[in-house]
């Protein structure tokens, strides 16, 4: 089982991805060093400030798998406006021809779906 973090951590780990999306990457220690060095953030301690490197990585790690709820970031809206006004080449409604065995046809005659039987090619 894994550990709870609280609200605390999780509430500056996402405003610290918000703010400087570019500076951290997937690696722990990477973005242990950017929130010291970066001074990114003013954290009174060591472990705390850990703890909010720790889950950095692992929003870091979700957002290259897709959003992540509670992050807001221009990166996430524009790559989810792309995938909404994605128009492909062709449509997969538009087939030259639908193979379909002997059992789905009759099935469609039964149905009252004639109309949509293609006839095989012999």
């Amino acid at each position: 089982m894994a550990r709870v973090r609280t609200k605390t951590v999780k509430r500056a780990s996402r405003k610290l991805v918000e703010a400087h999306y570019s500076k951290f990457t997937t690696k722990f220690e990477d973005n242990k060093v950017a929130i010291v060095q970066g001074k990114l953030a003013k954290i009174a301690t060591k472990r705390l400030r850990n703890k909010i490197a720790g889950y950095t990585t692992r929003i870091m790690v979700r957002l290259t798998k897709g959003p992540v709820r509670g992050v807001n970031l221009k990166l996430q809206e524009e790559e989810r406006e792309r995938r909404d006004n994605y128009v492909p080449e062709k449509s997969y409604f538009e087939m030259a021809q639908i193979q379909q065995s002997v059992e789905t046809a009759d099935m469609l005659k039964a149905i009252g779906f004639a109309k949509f039987i293609k006839e095989q090619k012999k």
